[in-house]
């Protein structure tokens, strides 16, 4: 064995003696194609104990998390890679049942509203969301089959395409992303907690109370949150249920929409750019659920299970969501449509549950519906920021999601009175991130490592990791080139998005693909030529 980088011989001996003393566990024995493989100490995992026995804060951050797991059984495990003999896997359906719990709930509702609000009549505000969300959710679905795979979370899977640098960068995007859906949350349940109290509650205490709940549940890892989703979205099922059922005599698919022509068009472009975007943004956390079960776990029953795991709950919301709002904007329906463009959704969802008293108690139990999504984007994040360094993974893991927590509630409370624009502007925008980082990892694993495998005792080490400028560039490439000149945005406009008419078609997420397919496969096999890793 060799010692880690900056420590001699001699200390890295005394410093695994004192670590097996002490029962620290950072050895694992590693395995790599269903082999046995030496036991090996990683990199990662020995720098960030060292940094916690000999920098006087980490150490406390530390012993506080050991006192935790102590007392309260909360999960330490970060980042680190799980080997085979370690997995503790949930049952094979909650691969199914946690998208549930993140998605079917009240936050995944104002997707689907932006389509009568757009302008959209209600039948193609549904056939974007179809056909958005279904094609999106192919990205989530094939990125956790990595999961079980390499016994990894999301964006440690992707140094084998990015290298151990550049995949830094894709924890900084997997962040924006979570951050995006997470103030979506907290705006819509503030809205909603606003509306409960006759509106004499303001939106940002609502937004501070779903955020401090949502924090405790994430804290408990991964063991609580599998746990939680399987049963979290029942309720708000059931109530979604009954929301459509009491706005859908009030919809009517017949109402003819606000624009023609390439105007049309282009309206129906950024819908279903927001409903891809709004399924295919979870592709760089789904294996951070997955990385527990065996690695003989077939890849289609991962594949499969998330496809539909996803796509029925964020249509069923989103489609509530579209029949509500084609009633209010479409419809002009009184006191819905004043309602709407005063207090928001939350104000509309109020008018639409009837009598007044159910319709309060609605809103509380549907409030509380977003957790399973903020414990998901929160716990993510926290893995997410681990990856960014030595000392960020020294940090526990629940640190990291608190500060997660406290950014988006302040995010949330500035933009509270700005939802659609929040949605419209950043949602569809986070498509084009996703629809690169999976081709990206979908070549590397269909075609070149094929041929080259996968070497898990090298995860941690940057020397026998690519060199990731391949995977760097083709995700500037597409996002750049292609996501800049397709995305249709109150603030820009690309020059592709523009042939649509005034409000623009945002087709972005095409050029991102077709630019990325192209420019990875050649800009990854020079750098194998040339660098051989």
């Amino acid at each position: 064995m060799s010692s880690p980088p900056g420590s001699s011989s001699d200390d890295y001996t005394h410093h695994e003696k004192d670590v097996e003393n002490n029962k620290a566990g950072i050895f694992v024995k590693e395995q790599a194609a269903g082999h046995a493989g030496n036991v090996t100490p990683t990199r990662d995992i020995i720098r960030a104990r060292q940094i916690q026995s000999t920098v006087g804060p980490f150490r406390i951050l530390s012993k506080g998390e050991q006192w935790l797991d102590r007392k309260l059984g909360i999960e330490t495990q970060g980042i680190d890679r799980i080997p085979e003999e370690e997995k503790r896997p949930p049952s094979i359906w909650n691969v199914f049942l946690l998208w549930w719990g993140a998605t079917c709930h009240i936050g995944t509702v104002p997707i689907g509203a932006l389509g009568p609000t757009f302008g959209l009549p209600l039948g193609e505000s549904i056939a974007a969301i179809v056909v958005g969300t279904w094609l999106g959710a192919l990205c989530p679905a094939f990125c956790g089959t990595l999961g079980p795979k390499l016994g990894m979370r999301s964006i440690a899977t992707s140094r084998y395409s990015f290298g151990f640098y550049g995949a830094k960068l894709c924890a900084v995007l997997s962040v924006i992303v979570a951050g995006g859906f997470g103030v979506v949350n907290l705006v819509i349940t503030g809205q909603l907690l606003s509306a409960v109290s006759d509106y004499t509650m303001s939106v940002s205490v609502g937004i501070v109370i779903v955020t401090v709940v949502s924090y405790l549940v994430t804290v408990f890892g991964f063991r609580y949150v599998h746990t939680f989703l399987k049963y979290c979205w029942i309720i708000s099922f059931i109530l979604l249920l009954v929301l459509v059922g009491q706005a859908a005599p009030h919809a009517e698919a017949s109402l003819p929409g606000f624009a023609t022509g390439k105007a049309h068009a282009g309206l129906w472009l950024s819908m279903f750019s927001i409903a891809f975007s709004s399924t295919a943004g979870w592709a760089s956390f789904s294996a951070d659920y997955y990385c527990n079960y065996p690695a003989k776990t077939p890849s289609w029953k991962i594949f499969s299970l998330t496809l539909f795991g996803a796509t029925t709950p964020i249509m069923f919301a989103s489609v509530v969501g579209a029949v509500v709002a084609n009633a209010a904007m479409l419809g002009q329906v009184e006191p819905w449509y004043t309602t709407y463009g005063t207090y928001g959704l939350g104000g509309l969802i109020r008018e639409t549950y009837h009598p007044l008293g159910w319709s309060k108690f609605c809103l509380v139990m549907l409030t509380f519906s977003v957790l399973g999504n903020n414990v998901v984007i929160f716990y993510s994040s926290g893995l997410d920021l681990q990856l960014l360094g030595d000392y960020f993974h020294a940090v526990p893991r629940f640190i990291w999601s608190f500060c997660t927590a406290v950014v988006l509630a302040i995010l949330a409370i500035a933009g509270k009175a700005h939802l659609s624009t929040i949605i419209s502007n950043f949602v569809s925008m986070l498509g084009y991130w996703a629809i690169c980082f999976t081709l990206i990892l979908l070549i590397e694993d269909q075609f070149f490592r094929r041929r080259l495998g996968y070497n898990v005792e090298v995860w941690d080490t940057p020397s026998k990791l690519p060199w990731g400028l391949a995977a760097v560039f083709s995700l500037l490439a597409g996002y750049l080139g292609g996501g800049l000149q397709g995305m249709a945005q109150v603030w820009y406009m690309g020059e592709v998005a523009r042939k649509f008419g005034p409000y623009g078609g945002d087709v972005g997420i095409y050029l991102t693909a077709a630019i990325t397919l192209v420019v990875y496969p050649v800009t990854r096999y020079l750098e194998l030529k040339f660098t051989g890793r």
